[in-house]
């Protein structure tokens, strides 16, 4: 999971620690993600739900990418669920069919409700995503669409699920 970025559209306020129905965004992901191998959150250690492993990625505030490459030092399994701590819709129903649907996709993920491609909520063969970031080099402030731009990533229908949340507004919907 994603959790480190610097929450600008929120005046510097900790977007992962923000209360949506009684639940921090962080554990509502958390929540979602509990069926998993392992959990790493890259991002400060913070109070959560459960235990997970955290890391931070290099450079510190480096971006998504960078955030991609630091959680892919951890674990093996073949499949990996990347999501970013803002997806407060997302279910654990959600995450399992992202995995189920990867079939022979180097990844799989979710449309948010307008139709936008989500990279940051999706299942992906590992030696796919590892390849797509050994490829940039340096990570830092890499965009994730165009380190991604060669994979072959098939999407969900629009969903809720993929809807994550960038500004106060969107916690209001």
């Amino acid at each position: 999971m994603l959790a480190g970025g610097g929450s600008t559209r929120f005046g510097g306020v900790d977007k992962a620690m923000l209360v949506l129905d009684g639940v921090s965004l962080l554990d509502r992901v958390l929540t979602a993600t509990t069926a998993a191998t392992s959990t790493v959150v890259v991002g400060p250690v913070r109070t959560a739900c459960r235990p997970v492993q955290w890391t931070l990625e290099n450079p510190p505030s480096g971006g998504p990418v960078a955030g991609l490459a630091a959680g892919l030092a951890y674990g093996v399994a073949p499949v990996v669920v990347v999501v970013s701590c803002d997806l407060p819709w997302i279910t654990a129903a959600d995450v399992q069919n992202l995995v189920d649907g990867l079939g022979e996709h180097d990844g799989f993920g979710l449309r948010d409700t307008s139709g936008q491609e989500q990279q940051l909520a999706a299942a992906y063969r590992r030696t796919a995503l590892a390849a797509a970031v050994a490829q940039v080099g340096d990570p830092r402030d890499k965009s994730v669409r165009r380190t991604l731009a060669a994979l072959d990533v098939a999407w969900t229908e629009p969903t809720r699920a993929g809807d994550d949340v960038d500004t106060w507004a969107d916690l209001d919907d």
